[in-house]
């Protein structure tokens, strides 16, 4: 999908796009691109939904989860040599 710019900069995104991901957008800019980051409606239940049921545990067990993941893939890395 490709669009352009009018004579002012304003980029039309197609209302397929903004049913999807909604009408609001953080422009990230890097040296060779540019990307569109939806912003959610709410953005603290979005991050609420996000952590899932990291909301009740405690720093420890959010740290032996990560560690436990990272051996994880540790192993799985191994296992593919």
């Amino acid at each position: 999908m490709s669009t352009e710019t009018d004579r002012q900069g304003r980029l039309y995104i197609p209302k397929e796009v903004r049913e999807k991901y909604g009408e609001k957008y953080h422009i990230v800019t890097y040296e060779d691109r540019i990307e569109l980051i939806p912003v959610a409606d709410d953005p603290l239940a979005a991050v609420r939904e996000a952590t899932g049921d990291l909301r009740d545990a405690s720093i420890e067990e959010i740290r032996e989860d990560i560690e436990a993941e990272g051996r994880a893939k540790a192993r799985d890395k191994d296992a593919d040599r």
